[in-house]
Order: C-alpha cells, then structure tokens, then sequence
C-alpha cells in the first residue's frame, strides 16, 4: 500500500513538472496553455511515454476540478438574465444540436458508412466541451460579456441534451431495447433534476446567508466548505443522472445570492487553475491514437463541418433573433469544438455493441482537430471577427432590436458630458464624482450586471463593448467633453483585443476630436497611449498611493 501511494506521488511530481515545462515553451511561443496541457496528457499516455499509470486518481481529480470550475461559473449567475437570454439560450442550443445531428448524418452517410454509425457520430459531434469554452472565456474576461452569458446558456441546453442522450443510450443497452426502460430512465432523471432545483431553491431562500454568516468566520473553513458543497452537488447530480457539471453549476447558483460570492470566488480561483490541469491531462491521456489507423479523410471533411458548420447555424439563428452579427460570431466561435463527452459517448456504443473502434477512431481525431483549432479560434476570436466582418452581414438584420432593447440607444442621442467605459469600481466612482458636480454622464459597459448596477445609482447606461469598433464610430460624441476609460487593461497577450487601443481607434474612426483618458496599471503603457492619441493616462494605483503617502506625512 505504501509503495503504491508513493508511485502516485511521484507520478503527480513528474507530471506537473512536464506540464509546466511544456507550458513554459508554450507560452515563449505564444500558444494557449489549454493546448500544452493536453499535449502533456497526449505525451504521458499509454501511446507516447507511458507515464500515467494512477489513472484513478487522476480522473479523481479531474472530476473534482469540473465540479469547482462549474461552481465557480454558477456563482457569477444572474438569475434575472438567465430568464432574459432563457429564449435565445434554448434557440441557439436546440437549433445547433438539431443541425449538427442532421447535416452530420448526411455527411457521414456521403463518406460512406452505415447508418448506425453514422448516427452515433452525428450525436457526437453536437456535443461541444463547456470545461474548455468556460475555461478560455474566464482566462480572456468575456464570461460576463453578452456572448459569454448566451454561450454559457446554450452550452446548458447542449448538457442537458448530452444527459437526456447518454440515458437513453444507457437505458438501451441494459434493456436491449426496451422503450419503456429507456422512458423510465428519463423520467426519472428529470424527477431527480426537478428535486434537486426545489432543494436548491429551498436552500438560496432560508439557509444560504445564514450558514455562510457562520462559517464566514474562518477564511479557511469558508474555502473547503466550497470546494465540499461543489462536490457533493456534483456527486449528487452524477448519482441522479443529470451530470458533474450541473450539479456544480446548481452549487455555485446556489451560493450566487449571498454577499460572499466574490469572496468565495477569488480564494478558488488558484485551486481551480490547478486542478483543471488533471483535466487536461486526463483529457490527452484519455486519447487512443493507435485507432486513428486510415480515418484522416473523413475525420478532416467532419472537423471542418464542426468548426465551420456550428459557429454558423449559432450565428443565423442570433441574427433572426435580433441580435448583431458580432454578438452572434464570437458567441457561435465556442461551439466549434466536440466535447470529452463525445468519446464516452461512443465508448458506450462500442459496450452495446452499435458501432466498432474504426468509429470511435474517427471520433477521436475530430476531436483532436477541433479542439485544438477551437482553443485558437476562440484565443483570436476579435481579430478573427476582424477578419470576417466584411461577409457578415448576411447574418445581421437591419435593425439589432434585441441589443437595441439592452443598448438603450435613445440615450445615446442625448448631450452628455463625459461618456465612461468600464464600470467597475473605479469607473463608478469617477461617475459619480462628475454627477455630483452636475454633468451629464453616459455609462458603457458589456456586462448587464455592471449595467444594471450603474442605474441603481441614477446613471444613463448603454451596453456595449469598448473593444467593438463598430459600436464605437456610431456613437454621438459631437458635445462630449472627454471619453474615459476604466477598462483594466489586463488581458491576456493572446486574446488581440486590447480594449484601450480598440477605443483609440474607434474614436479616431468616429472624427472624435475631444479629450480621451485612459487609465493603466503599468507606466511602461503610457507613453505607447500617448503617441497613440490619449490625452491623459489615468494611474489609480499610482494616484491612491501618493494620497495614501501624503495621508501619511502630513503629520
């Protein structure tokens, strides 16, 4: 037993030392680190270097960090704007899954192969990876963004359809084919699930605040009282039969009402970085490459189906409903990828006795491809709208009223004094410093909480996105006095969207002749801003150090 433990103990040793030297080249090349880690996984796997043996508890972990990860996204939920995105959600994930699982049949029928595996594949490849896409929107900033809200909702409809497909295919192969097993294993799976939202419900109303009132006490308890709510409502999803990863997103929901949500969320953030490394891992380590065998033909007509068939039936069905052509693309980007759950869902396949390893091969290498190119896409997903604009707008109706309805644009014809991006801290408290003085402040900001919160305190607010040029060159700026950024300029490199160098060229595109401040957190950024057209670089934690210093001294 003692030799064992310490096998695995030098197996996670070994594996996190490659993983950060593999992530280490990655990064001095500029790849997305998603991608080292599973090429970390793909070379300890038993068809490179063998070196994943404690497959347990490596999957163990990889588990647990689905459950944070989720938990971590269900406490960033706004329950209000799942019922508002609740119609565009449900349209965009039923319309994706129904034409992927239809044109895919075709497709794999045309290249062909019979047509039950055919049908196998086809569901396959409607499942698109919300670990990956939740993962890569939080590393770039953009889950709060509207296209992030309305993937994150979409990416639920696809769960519960990857949930309702892995049942009945379970159902099939204890039964044999008994339908009434298969409806009775949905049925009760949706008792499960209605159970589970009525104790959630329950919980938010009499015992979230309190508990936590308690437990607050202690930073430390607070954390592992996280970390054990998350996996045990995963668990009790997964026992229910409705997954991990709703079960974590119900345990951050219900946790997303208290005032120690923020909290909650910064201490995990750490944790959940590590432990979504064993995903990764487990992920590539998961990979049977001896399968590939002579599938590349088709596996490339299925990947670029995938990548280029997804984002653009999210992309129609965005722009019928009202929403533009760019919300719609950097929304469909995050479907271009199959998911984990496409394998496990062929793996059952070859249990039942449906479909043969030269289906799960084929598979297999979509999903190689698709993620691997997906993680780029979404990476790049701004210089690649860039790139795209201009045959775009086929998918935008003449007018967004969808966005219009958020973009309140009758307050943009309005005279303001001074028009605000970011609403954050800081960008609050210069707003409301101006309206103290008596100007005219318009807010924008593409984060519906953020706006919300802005009209709370009797402000104008506009949605929209300081890294959209288009949005910017149509705003009225002729009597505005300056333009103010407060958008922290922390993304990463590899995102391309910088969002104080993406305004400078909006305003320029728009003949803005005014002021425009921008703020920084570095003084290595402000002489590039200035050359660039800033007027005035705005320094807040440079500024709140020299008062806090002169706080100090005076005396």
């Amino acid at each position: 037993m003692d030799t064992s433990f310490a096998s695995i103990f030098y197996e996670i040793a070994l594996l996190v030392l490659l993983a950060a030297v593999v992530g280490f080249f990655g990064l001095l090349a500029r790849q997305p680190l998603v991608v080292a880690f599973i090429a970390v996984g793909v070379l300890a796997g038993p068809d490179a270097l063998g070196l994943v043996s404690s497959t347990d508890f490596i999957e163990t972990l990889s588990q647990i960090s689905i459950a944070v990860l989720l938990f971590l996204v269900g406490l960033k939920l706004d329950l209000s704007l799942v019922r508002n995105l609740g119609k565009v959600a449900v349209a965009t994930g039923l319309g994706q899954v129904t034409f992927t699982a239809f044109f895919g049949f075709l497709i794999c029928l045309a290249l062909g192969l019979n047509a039950v595996t055919s049908l196998y594949i086809a569901i396959a490849l409607t499942f698109s990876s919300t670990i990956i896409i939740v993962k890569l929107l939080s590393d770039k900033q953009e889950i709060g963004a509207l296209h992030g809200k309305i993937a994150l909702g979409f990416l639920i409809v696809q769960d519960i359809f990857v949930v309702l497909a892995m049942v009945t295919l379970s159902a099939l192969g204890v039964g044999m084919g008994d339908e009434a097993g298969s409806i009775m294993e949905i049925a009760r799976v949706f008792a499960g699930g209605a159970g589970m939202v009525a104790f959630v419900i329950f919980f938010i109303r009499y015992a979230a605040e309190p508990l936590l009132n308690m437990i607050s006490r202690s930073p430390e308890l607070m954390v592992i009282f996280a970390v054990g709510w998350a996996a045990s409502l995963a668990a009790a999803g997964d026992a229910l039969g409705f997954g991990k990863e709703l079960g974590g997103l119900l345990a951050g929901v219900s946790l997303a009402s208290t005032q120690y949500r923020e909290a909650i969320s910064s201490r995990l953030a750490s944790l959940r970085d590590f432990l979504l490394l064993f995903f990764f891992i487990n992920l590539g380590a998961s990979l049977d490459l001896s399968t590939l065998g002579d599938q590349i033909g088709p596996a490339i007509v299925l990947s670029l189906f995938v990548l280029v068939g997804n984002p653009l039936i999210v992309l129609a069905i965005m722009g019928y409903m009202g929403y533009r052509k760019r919300t719609g693309f950097l929304a469909g980007l995050t479907v271009a990828q199959i998911s984990e759950f496409s394998l496990i869902f062929m793996a059952m396949g070859i249990t039942i006795g449906h479909v043969g390893q030269e289906a799960m091969g084929l598979v297999t290498l979509v999903g190689l491809v698709t993620i691997a190119l997906s993680v780029y896409m979404i990476t790049w997903s701004h210089r690649l709208y860039e790139i795209c604009e201009p045959w775009l707008g086929l998918f935008e109706r003449r007018n967004a009223h969808r966005e219009n309805e958020d973009t309140a644009a009758d307050a943009l014809e309005r005279n303001y004094d001074f028009v605000i991006f970011g609403l954050g801290r800081y960008g609050c408290r210069i707003g409301q410093r101006l309206q103290e003085k008596g100007f005219k402040v318009l807010g924008i900001d593409f984060d519906p909480e953020a706006l919300a919160h802005w009209r709370k305190m009797g402000l104008s607010a506009a949605f929209g996105d300081a890294t959209d040029p288009e949005f910017v060159a149509h705003l009225e700026l002729g009597a505005v006095k300056a333009v103010v950024s407060a958008v922290p300029r922390e993304r990463g490199s590899l995102t391309e969207a910088d969002p104080q160098l993406a305004l400078l060229h909006g305003l320029k595109s728009a003949n803005y002749s005014g002021k425009v401040f921008l703020s920084v957190q570095q003084m290595a950024e402000a002489d590039d801003l200035l050359k660039r057209g800033a007027s005035v670089i705005l320094k807040p934690f440079d500024d709140a150090a020299d008062y806090a210093v002169r706080q100090l001294t005076e005396g």
